[in-house]
């Protein structure tokens, strides 16, 4: 699903206008980058958690090169889904598909 399917659903769900849901879709997605740029993690109850995780330094290499690249310790964001949406997926009953866009790797 993409951002436009999830506005026109949401738009046909409670009769809001599209251009108020975008605002608010966007003000949202605004406010969790800002958050963790603070190094604020951001809750939502019987949703989940966007929060930062730590990433140890490490020795890359450069393959065109052949040479060694320190890479320094960085943060990246991370999603860490509640156990009531973890819950409810499963129950919904989807069946994996082979070759399907959302197989996990």
């Amino acid at each position: 699903m993409r951002k436009a399917d999830m506005v026109n659903n949401i738009a046909n769900k409670t009769g809001i206008p599209k251009v108020d849901i975008l605002v608010t879709l966007e003000a949202f997605f605004k406010e969790v980058k800002e958050s963790l740029q603070e190094g604020e993690p951001v809750y939502v109850r019987g949703f989940g958690s966007f929060v930062l995780k730590k990433r140890a330094a490490k020795v890359g290499r450069n393959i065109k090169k052949n040479t060694a690249v320190q890479i320094p310790e960085h943060f990246i964001p991370s999603f860490k889904p509640a156990k009531e949406f973890v819950g409810a997926v499963r129950e919904s009953g989807l069946d994996m598909v082979e070759d399907s866009p959302m197989e996990m790797e």
